[in-house]
């Protein structure tokens, strides 16, 4: 995959009362993260909703505060043709180190989509103290037109909403999200933080590292799952700048982000291979390491390969210090607000677990949570040769996965994969499977294509020979059987089993198949072992 890497990012943080802010630079240019705070004042106890705009469009959204216990946050976007998106729920973050007994003072920030108007519905405790907005001093004197976040006075004012602009992906960035079906061994390809643009400057401290690590953590982001696959570099950058810039953290929380589309990113800094102590799971963040999915999954599952990929993640990071995915593990609470365990409580947990075992939370929402199995056979897996059952499941989703299954799936003519989905000529994809193949490209859609028209099409060429890709299954007539290609057919003779191809008005007959087989192409694979 190719990937540019995009500028340093740089954090603005304005502080604006009114709801649409006084005009500024209003330009999100590439690499720039733009965070604005509006004050909620005047909220009590009970439900109310606000509506906050700026002429800044913006794509998440989060809410801080000095104390956000039994604060529920639901938001929806407004779209561009004036209607109203759907409400997100958000998820109060834990802030601090281990052991810290701050209260909570932000939300996760939720992705809505490209927006210039949210609604916020804040649902307090009956009897909450009325929400004021924050005094104006601080930003004058500090001279950098906006007030640092620092752990010990994380924020100013009760309660704010964050509208978070990310920066723009490069329009010349090549997103080509991968399959997951990789080779015994082979971990996924890692975005670095250099490739999404982190801004090493925003990072304070010396980075933690533990002795070894001992399990690993699933986690969500929260919010829509409605992005695309040049979206995820953008999110990370804002997650990583809302962590530093608005909650005090000296680094993004977790070790690694994993997008719908099976993208990768390595999070916090201090090297992926190495047992950096991340800030995902309080009392749990020592010899621990937290993988997050990128999207909110309380009733909506993961993709297909979002699972497969943080499967094969973990096989990969845990296989590093010899843990097993599928065994258990004796941990030590470090105790705090964000932990059911107390400080020095001992706990055996499954060596993958999720936040909500250890803390406070649903995450990683309980789509996720019914997938933990599978999460775990495919991180035991990852040494193993790649099976019927893996390759079957590295086609969920597409296109050619459904012509399959419509087909008849395993009992159907072409039988169980040999391969995954792979790129042929132009835009043109394709899986190999016992009896067949089956090739899609968005001019012809997903097409079967086996037995004597099959070897016929590949002794010339395959999609490359001057028939380009079939449109058509075969066509069954009293002498022939048939398929349409994009520049003519291809027929079987039923009574002599000769093939014969017609362009043009022209039909000639092909000569056998060489006992050889088919040429191969350089880009075919082998079908796997096992």
């Amino acid at each position: 995959m190719l990937f540019t890497a995009i500028a340093a990012t740089v954090v603005t943080l304005l502080w604006a009362s009114d709801p649409v802010p006084p005009h500024r630079d209003e330009t999100t240019a590439v690499g720039r993260t733009q965070l604005r705070e509006h004050p909620l004042a005047g909220l009590g106890g009970g439900d109310t909703i606000r509506e906050i705009s700026q002429r800044t469009p913006f794509s998440m959204v989060a809410l801080t505060g000095d104390d956000l216990t039994g604060t529920f946050v639901r938001v929806r976007a407004k779209h561009a043709d004036g209607s109203w998106g759907p409400w997100y729920a958000t998820e109060t973050m834990e802030t601090g180190r281990d052991g810290a007994t701050r209260k909570s003072h932000g939300t996760e920030p939720v992705f809505v989509g490209r927006t210039t108007t949210v609604q916020v519905a804040v649902t307090r405790p009956a009897g909450a103290p009325v929400t004021s907005a924050a005094p104006h001093h601080a930003s004058s004197r500090s001279g950098l037109g906006y007030r640092p976040a620092t752990a010990e006075q994380p924020l100013a004012q009760n309660i704010s909403a964050v509208l978070i602009s990310p920066p723009q992906a490069p329009v010349d960035t090549q997103w080509t999200p991968p399959s997951a079906a990789l080779a015994p061994g082979q971990p996924p390809t890692i975005i670095s933080r250099a490739q999404w643009g982190a801004n090493e400057s925003l990072r304070c401290g010396n980075v933690l590292y533990s002795n070894g690590i001992r399990a690993a953590v699933v986690h969500h982001t929260a919010g829509g799952n409605d992005y695309a696959p040049e979206d995820s570099a953008a999110i990370v950058q804002a997650i990583y700048a809302y962590h530093t810039k608005t909650l005090g953290w000296c680094d993004i929380a977790y070790n690694a982000l994993v997008d719908k589309y099976g993208q990768v990113f390595e999070g916090r800094a201090g090297g992926i291979v190495n047992a950096v102590e991340g800030s995902h799971t309080g009392g749990f963040n020592r010899n621990t390491w937290g993988v997050a999915l990128i999207g909110e999954f309380d009733e909506v599952p993961p993709t297909p390969v979002q699972v497969r990929t943080v499967g094969r993640l973990l096989g990969w990071r845990l296989g590093k210090d010899g843990v097993d995915p599928k065994g258990t593990v004796t941990l030590d609470s470090a105790g705090g607000p964000y932990t059911k365990f107390p400080a020095g409580a001992t706990t055996t947990l499954p060596t993958i677990f999720t936040h909500r075992d250890v803390g406070y939370t649903d995450c990683p929402g309980d789509a996720v949570y019914a997938l933990l199995d599978k999460i775990r056979d495919t991180a035991a897996r990852f040494n193993a040769p790649l099976g019927t059952e893996e390759l079957a499941a590295s086609l969920e989703g597409g296109a050619i996965y459904q012509r399959w299954q419509a087909m008849g799936g395993l009992n159907s003519a072409l039988g169980a994969p040999t391969s995954p989905e792979a790129s042929g000529a132009g835009s043109a994809r394709y899986v190999t499977f016992q009896k067949g193949a089956i090739y899609w490209s968005p001019e012809t859609g997903a097409q079967p294509i086996t037995g004597a028209i099959y070897d016929a099409w590949a002794s010339l060429g395959y999609e490359r020979g001057a028939l380009g890709l079939p449109t058509s299954g075969e066509i069954q007539e009293p002498q022939w059987v048939k398929q349409n290609f994009q520049h003519g057919t291809l027929n079987v003779d039923r009574l002599d089993g000769t093939v014969s191809r017609v362009m043009d008005g022209v039909a000639q007959v092909l000569p056998p198949p060489s006992p050889s087989g088919p040429p191969v192409q350089l880009e075919r694979f082998s079908p796997p072992i096992g």
